[in-house]
């Protein structure tokens, strides 16, 4: 059944939000199944190759990306009380953005220099997302910081995009200077801007509503969002300005930040109602709390000067997947059965016998599924460290079965 207080329905039309997960999901499958054929680079630490390149952003671009648009396409309207600006352009918009996706992570991989290409349909179809986003989110009566949240996001996507443009022409003619200046702003508005912000965002909203917690206070909200913002255009600023000591005092603010929020989600959850959470929740908590050790270990290397580049590669890597991906990971495993749900039985609710929320996920098969995530993820780094191939290639293995065992367990939902 439905939580008591939530209210997930909406006038969008669950075509759209599910379209747009159900892409992301066969990019996670791609994205893992290529990196399990370049495992040996990954254990050289060798993450700017065309393969590589063509398997993040698969991860991060057709998976991440279009997750975090399908669930705005019906968080939004349920957060800020507003329904979606245009649902005919929103579907045009996700087929834009599914040619463009696709085929500049394909030419990354195998034609870099013709990524441009794909990179100027990519640009077209997020900058009708923003269109959609932005003219839905000013119809808001009520502005709050997660308006201000959402909207930062937004801008930082935009900057995130831009700069990913930057290189694309740069791969193609190499007319333009600064290029690492250029990687490390794309890398730093993309993760710690974009997916950061919009993850702190429904946070907000999704762990009171997965934990029913009532009266707490968000009170530092507002200081998360001003420190973390700061600490972002700091830390870019010194990539620019080439100062150890910028970009220290950036990540130090990142850090306050990051401290600010994970200290609101600790008094949400004291303050719970729900004593048991459910396990794909908890999966996402944790990504929380590796989030703020992520945090927490870039800023002890950027104090004692530690500038070595696999090093940072893999605190890169760890924040992705830790952070970013775990956390997408346990959200979307409560967010899709809540869409297909809402969709299908909530106006049958006292007429007829429905399914319960309960039945219509596999909780036992999510805690075999994150254990996995997790395991992969330490076999991986266990390997990388003691440089012993086969653990690498063994793990990579793992986590491309266990990412193909999870998405198959997210759309068997739809035929609950």
């Amino acid at each position: 059944m439905m939580m008591p207080g939530v209210n997930m329905k909406t006038n969008t039309n669950v075509m759209l939000p599910l379209g747009v997960i159900i892409y992301a999901l066969l990019a996670f499958a791609a994205s893992e199944i290529i990196l399990v054929f370049h495992s040996d680079m990954l254990l050289i630490g060798s993450f700017r190759i065309p393969p590589i390149w063509m398997g993040t952003h698969f991860l991060l671009l057709g998976f991440a990306v279009m997750v975090v648009m399908g669930a705005m396409y019906q968080l939004v309207p349920v957060a800020f009380l507003t329904p979606i600006w245009n649902q005919t352009f929103g579907f045009v918009q996700f087929v834009v953005t599914i040619i463009g996706f696709t085929s500049l992570t394909v030419l990354l991989g195998i034609a870099p220099d013709k990524a441009i290409y794909g990179g100027i349909i990519t640009i077209l179809g997020i900058l009708m997302f923003l269109v959609q986003m932005l003219l839905t989110i000013v119809k808001q009566e009520n502005k709050n910081i997660m308006t201000t949240f959402v909207i930062s996001a937004l801008v930082c996507f935009l900057l995130t995009v831009f700069a990913g443009f930057l290189l694309a022409w740069n791969l193609a003619f190499g007319t333009l200077e600064m290029h690492q200046s250029i990687f490390n702003s794309h890398l730093a508005f993309g993760i710690t801007g974009w997916f950061s912000l919009v993850i702190f965002a429904f946070s907000y909203k999704l762990v009171p509503m997965f934990s029913l917690s009532h009266g707490f206070s968000m009170k530092g909200a507002k200081p998360a969002f001003f420190t973390y913002i700061i600490g972002l255009l700091i830390l870019i600023s010194a990539f620019w300005l080439h100062s150890l000591t910028i970009q220290t005092i950036g990540w130090l603010l990142l850090f306050v930040g990051y401290s600010f929020f994970i200290t609101d989600v600790w008094e949400i959850l004291k303050k719970r109602l729900r004593r048991k959470l459910d396990k794909p929740f908890s999966f996402s908590i944790l990504a929380i709390f590796i989030g703020f050790a992520i945090h927490f270990i870039a800023l002890l290397l950027s104090l004692f000067n530690i500038t070595n580049a696999t090093i940072w590669s893999w605190i890169i890597f760890l924040y992705i997947v830790g952070w970013i991906i775990f956390s997408i990971l346990g959200y979307l495993y409560k967010i899709v059965p809540f869409l297909w749900w809402t969709h299908k039985y909530s106006d049958r609710i006292g007429k007829e016998k429905v399914p319960t929320m309960g039945e219509m996920i596999n909780e036992k098969l999510s805690v075999v599924l994150f254990t996995l995530f997790i395991v992969s993820i330490l076999l991986l780094i266990t390997g990388v460290l003691l440089q012993f191939g086969v653990v690498v290639f063994m793990s990579q293995f793992l986590l491309a079965g266990t990412t193909v065992a999870y998405v198959i367990s997210i759309i068997k939902v739809l035929f609950v």
